[in-house]
Formats: C-alpha cells, sequence, structure tokens
C-alpha cells in the first residue's frame, strides 16, 4: 500500500505566503515552517533554562513545521479576510481542521495517533502543553514580523502597516511570556543587521 502524506507535505515549498502584498523575496510555507519551528524551539529552551519551564522544545519544532500544513490544501488565506470577523474566523478555523485530518488521513493507520499530536492540540491537556502551544503561536507571530522587517529593510513599504500591528502583538506576547520578551530583546535586534555587521 502507498501513502501520500509526505510527498504532499512536501509540496509546502510551492505555497507562497503574503499573497495580497508586493514581496521583494517571496516566502514560501516551506520556508516560513522552518523558521517558525527553529523559533518555538529557541522559547522553549529559554523557557526550561531561564524560567523553570519543563517544556518539549522538540515537540515544540515538530509542531512549527507542521504548523500551517493545511494551507497546502486551503491555500495561504490573507489575513484581512481570515479574521474579517468571528464567524469568517470560526468558520476558517474548520476548514483547516477538515485540511489536517485529510492530511493525516494520507498516513498508515498505525502512525496516525502519532502524527495528530502535531496537529491538534488534543489530548495532552497540561498546563505545560498548553503553554508549549502557545509559544508556537508566538513563534508563528514572531516569523511574521521577522518577514516585516526583512521587507522594511529592503525599502519595501508595502510591510509598513503589516510590521505595525504585529509589533503590538509581539509586544502584548512579551507581557504575557517572558521568553519573547527574552527574545525580542536579545535576538530580534539582529535581523534588522546587514551580512557584515553579523560578520
Amino acid at each position: 500500500m502507498e501513502y501520500n502524506f509526505f510527498a504532499t507535505v512536501a509540496r509546502m515549498k510551492y505555497i507562497e505566503r503574503w499573497a495580497l502584498m508586493r514581496n521583494t523575496y517571496p516566502e514560501t510555507l516551506s520556508e516560513h515552517s522552518l523558521e517558525v519551528s527553529m523559533l518555538a524551539h529557541a522559547l522553549c529552551v529559554i523557557g526550561n533554562v531561564r524560567y523553570g519551564k519543563h517544556l518539549d522544545a522538540d515537540k515544540a519544532a515538530v509542531i512549527g513545521l507542521y504548523h500551517d500544513a493545511s494551507e497546502i490544501i486551503t491555500g495561504d488565506m490573507p489575513t484581512p479576510i481570515k479574521y474579517y470577523n468571528n464567524r469568517m474566523k470560526d468558520l476558517f478555523h474548520s476548514i483547516e481542521d477538515e485540511a489536517c485530518e485529510k492530511l493525516i488521513g494520507q498516513l498508515p493507520e498505525d502512525l496516525q495517533t502519532y502524527y495528530r499530536d502535531y496537529f491538534f492540540k488534543q489530548g495532552d491537556d497540561t498546563e505545560e502543553t498548553k503553554y508549549l502551544w502557545k509559544l508556537v503561536k508566538a513563534a508563528d507571530k514572531l516569523s511574521a514580523l521577522i518577514k516585516c522587517m526583512e521587507e522594511e529593510k529592503t525599502g519595501n513599504r508595502e510591510f509598513v502597516k503589516a510590521k505595525e500591528s504585529t509589533e503590538q502583538m509581539v509586544q502584548e506576547l512579551s507581557k504575557s511570556y517572558p521568553e519573547v520578551k527574552d527574545f525580542v530583546q536579545e535576538f530580534l535586534p539582529a535581523y534588522a543587521k546587514t551580512l557584515d555587521e553579523l560578520s
């Protein structure tokens, strides 16, 4: 029997994000997912080392890899449409859930339960696991902010408003999650540097 899961997921590289915006450098879903994975892992490590958390950083990294996998089926829905109102938001979340179910259905039955934990928050309902999922969401916002910063650095003004609103969201997250605050203070400024400045 043949299964399509990994071949389908590999198509993330064909999904372009920020569809309504003029991009200096197009960002694919693969690139975004890798960045979210790294950021989520880093946030969990900071939480564990500095704040006495017991977060599974490796699990956070894998959730980050798959966090937008539903977009392989749905495409990247622009934020103004996706969050137009609560009804639209709820409807789109249910569509995303159905897309994730379809993807998981492309795995052999004996592997489906294992992968389900990376697509859905169900199951382990401990405070640490809930916190981990929130840090993955924070990593997603950080990735969006980094994209806006990179576009701004090239002189692309298309992302000015997106940067302002995303910065505001990240500032709010920094108040609730010290890991995010630490990352913003210690690591985020380097994204504005040139290659020579990083060396």
